[in-house]
């Protein structure tokens, strides 16, 4: 894995904060959380890296846990 610098942390850390109080009051279980900011870090690696892109990508990774969870 590639070092990230310190703004894409505090973006990857803030949004996966922020998407991950939709899953629940608690924040979610851990594999949700998980598996979300896995997808965030890929992300980043890639070099999506502003709030905008890594928001999009956390809702989307929400999105298809929430379906995998009603099927």
């Amino acid at each position: 894995m590639a070092a990230l610098d310190h703004r894409t942390r505090v973006n990857v850390d803030f949004v996966l904060e922020d998407v991950c109080k939709a899953l629940s009051r608690s924040g979610g279980d851990h594999e949700s959380r998980k598996s979300i900011a896995m997808k965030l870090l890929q992300a980043a690696e890639n070099g999506h890296t502003t709030l905008d892109d890594l928001e999009t990508i956390a809702r989307q990774a929400m999105q298809e846990l929430t379906r995998k969870k009603s099927a």
